[in-house]
């Protein structure tokens, strides 16, 4: 008997032996899948009921599953209703972490990895940046997800370093002249606005979902001149600050100033089970980051 292509099996082998109890298990499973070419882009897959019996779970937990893929690209079209479908065009996977992934800009690579992350029980992101401006953006979807009861994380931990107001900052900064602080201000102003923002956002799901949450931040005294992002303690990303002249007019004066965009900044991902080299680097990011926030960062108070 023939089988059609598109409603194939997932894998065309028996159920596994033993069922997995993480949604981060089948998701890996179907990811490994999909990147083997086992699963083809455009191709449908099953039904969530079919993954449910597959691995042994309800079909909540495979929704979960599959709505990471969603936020990696993988899939399209997750819904209640009819099957999801493999994303992209045939050819070779490209995988989002290890040493073949391809950099993105901060505003295209990091916004579906806090996604994923936020489907996890217990969320963990810790940052460190200039002004959290990526980080608040990155954080509206899955927020969004969970006003829509689409996730519901039972724990939310997020840290974040940002420098102090207190330090003379090496970007941004005016080429020639002294400007008389305008430069710091304008920073300090984005900073706090962009914390307390952050912090607003999460604090709500305490009201109006019940989620345990806490965001800490830490103040740095020097610039970073990297950013970086711990995700469940699985994932880093990584990011240069890269400086270039720039003119702006800034209340009502015309400066040239040194600065760094950091939503264009390209992001390198590195992933926990992505091999050696991967977990090394997860690893030492983790290290590095508690070390700062356990040290030399003092309380920072989100206050002009």
């Amino acid at each position: 008997m023939s089988v059609d292509p598109e409603h194939a099996s997932v894998s065309g082998r028996t159920r596994p032996q033993r069922p997995r109890s993480s949604h981060q298990e089948i998701a890996d499973e179907l990811r490994n899948r999909i990147r083997s070419g086992e699963l083809r882009p455009g191709q449908r897959m099953p039904t969530q009921a079919e993954l449910a019996d597959e691995f042994g779970v309800e079909r909540g937990r495979v929704r979960q599953a599959l709505r990471v893929l969603q936020s990696e690209h993988l899939l399209t079209n997750v819904s209640k209703g009819s099957p999801a479908t493999v994303a992209g065009v045939p050819g070779p996977a490209r995988p989002f972490a290890g040493p073949a992934a391809p950099p993105q800009p901060t505003t295209a690579g990091l916004a579906p990895r806090i996604a994923a992350a936020f489907a996890a029980p217990h969320v963990e992101i810790d940052a460190l940046c200039l002004t959290a401006v990526s980080l608040t953006l990155a954080i509206g979807e899955p927020l969004r997800d969970i006003h829509a009861s689409r996730l519901k994380p039972a724990k939310i931990d997020v840290r974040v370093l940002l420098p102090s107001r207190d330090i003379e900052l090496a970007f941004p900064t005016p080429v020639d002249a002294d400007d008389g602080g305008l430069l710091h201000r304008r920073w300090l102003a984005q900073r706090n606005a962009q914390g307390q923002v952050l912090r607003q956002n999460l604090l709500a799901l305490r009201t109006t979902h019940g989620i345990d949450v806490r965001v800490s931040f830490r103040a740095l005294p020097f610039t970073p001149p990297v950013k970086l992002y711990l995700l469940n303690g699985a994932e880093a990303l990584f990011a240069y600050y890269t400086l270039r002249r720039r003119e702006r007019e800034i209340e009502h004066e015309h400066l040239k100033l040194y600065d760094a965009d950091g939503t264009r900044s390209m992001l390198f991902a590195f992933e926990e089970r992505a091999g050696q080299r991967d977990a090394a680097f997860v690893e030492q990011s983790r290290l590095w980051f508690d070390a700062l926030w356990g040290t030399i960062s003092s309380d920072l108070l989100l206050s002009s």
